[in-house]
């Protein structure tokens, strides 16, 4: 992982990719690190960057509005990256789907290209598959009432982590999250991600791609299946990581709570940096 200054400190030092894939940063719920999120961006070059799905979470936005300084961060650093010359690819996910009646449109929006899936073809050759991977979920896409169910068990889980790891905070010991560690624990919700990664690599291999990058089920992996390189971004709600590129083509899954040794529950505020 690259050595970078902590977060707040007195310098700040950007790393350099050839690609960045970021999934479902859930902006607009209150379990979003949005905070944490623009950090990363403010202190993050690169040459492409994918926002694979959820990015803006229109299912809880319908419901209740909440939008804070630090989302408005994230947007800024999205278009600021745009603007300097970084292609911005926005494959829509379920949570995103309003976007995706957009798609025949071939809108760009500040730099941002919308589209439904993607490809990258990576410094040392290997072709990728860019999707968010919800297709492939049999719940979101034949019972949609069984999904929504699902969104707002998700949303009170993450609400009792919260106030566990307030207290775990006060007796002194670091973030862990409740809600990861039951999805761990339930067999068939195990079974069920290793169905998502089968079907995603037999789908990538199925169109002659090497690998397959994806969201949707906020568990980050990299790992091969059948011959195919399974690749998922993981969070910016149960954790903080992203699918970086290196320029020699080398694949990262990068932790940025665990890599600053960032506090889950201490907000934090993340100002615009200053230019280079």
């Amino acid at each position: 992982m690259n050595a970078l200054s902590p977060v707040g400190g007195p310098r700040m030092e950007r790393a350099e990719y050839r690609a960045v894939f970021i999934s479902d940063t859930h902006l607009g719920t209150r379990g979003c690190r949005s905070d944490f999120l623009a950090d990363f961006l403010s202190r993050t070059n690169c040459q492409r960057l994918f926002l694979v799905g959820d990015i803006i979470d229109g299912w809880r936005l319908r419901k209740s509005w909440y939008w804070d300084d630090s989302h408005d961060n994230v947007l800024r650093q999205i278009v600021r990256l745009a603007r300097s010359g970084t292609e911005v690819i926005y494959i829509p996910g379920n949570h995103d789907e309003m976007f995706r009646s957009w798609l025949p449109m071939g809108l760009e929006i500040c730099g941002i290209r919308l589209c439904r899936q993607a490809e990258h073809e990576t410094a040392d050759g290997r072709r990728l598959l860019i999707m968010h991977g919800d297709e492939f979920d049999n719940v979101v896409r034949y019972a949609r009432f069984l999904a929504l169910l699902g969104d707002w068990a998700y949303t009170a889980a993450l609400e009792v982590n919260r106030w566990f790891n307030a207290a775990r905070r006060r007796l002194g010991y670091p973030y862990w999250s409740l809600s990861a560690w039951l999805k761990r624990q339930v067999k068939e919700a195990v079974k069920a991600i290793d169905r998502f990664e089968v079907a995603l690599a037999g789908e990538a291999s199925r169109r002659g791609f090497d690998g397959v990058v994806c969201g949707h089920i906020h568990h980050a992996e990299m790992r091969e299946v059948n011959a195919v390189q399974y690749l998922n971004c993981g969070d910016w709600v149960e954790s903080c990581t992203a699918l970086v590129e290196h320029h020699d083509g080398r694949l990262e899954l990068i932790d940025w709570a665990a890599l600053n040794r960032l506090s889950f529950y201490q907000p934090r505020s993340v100002g615009m940096p200053q230019a280079a």
